[in-house]
Order: structure tokens, then sequence, then C-alpha cells
């Protein structure tokens, strides 16, 4: 179980690399995070939704309503440009922290 505070720090990086992918709905969003993260990062639609929000407000994703193959009306996320462009650094970021947290005593074995 990863601590809850972790999880919301990793939480925009996660949501715009599975978007970097290709356009999904909330369900399947958080699905594919906890599919691909084998259940370590799973995140409630209650959560998800309002991170979602906050990222198409800043200009990260666009949302679009669209009918899915069940006949479902589902809002689509996709990574806009600037959001890629965000991700680039937030990845670099990311990979700079975990290095850091290698070189500690103890954790490269943890």
């Amino acid at each position: 179980m990863i601590d809850p505070a972790i999880k919301r720090g990793s939480a925009r990086l996660a949501v715009l690399s599975v978007l970097a992918a290709g356009p999904r709905h909330g369900y399947e969003l958080a699905r594919r995070i906890e599919e691909q993260t084998g259940g370590a990062l799973g995140f409630t639609l209650a959560s998800l939704y309002p991170l979602l929000y906050r990222l198409e407000r800043r200009g990260f994703v666009a949302g679009e309503w669209k009918t899915a193959p069940s006949g479902r009306q589902r809002r689509y996320y996709r990574l806009t440009p600037r959001g890629r462009r965000e991700l680039r650094p937030l990845r670099a970021q990311w990979r700079r922290f975990f290095e850091a947290l290698q070189r500690l005593p103890g954790v490269a074995d943890a």
C-alpha cells in the first residue's frame, strides 16, 4: 500500500502519462493506471475527476463528450499540446527525485 500523500503527489504524472498514449474516459483512465502500476496506484472516480477538471482548467487536458461503443455518453480526455509540454519536465523531475532517493542509505535495497 502506498501512502495517500505520496499517491496525491504522483497523480498528475500518472494521469498525463496515461493520456499521452491516447484519449480515455475517466473510468478507463483509472483502470489503466491501476493495471499498469500492478495495483499500487488506484484512484477513485471521486478523486480522479477533480484532478481532471483542474488539469482541464490549466489547459493540460481537453475533455469532449462522445458516445462510447456501449451507447453511453462519456467524457473523453486527451492530452493537449500544452499538456505534452508539461509532461516532459514533470517526468524529468520525478526521474531526478527517484535517482536521489536511490542514493540514500538503504533505499536502493528497499
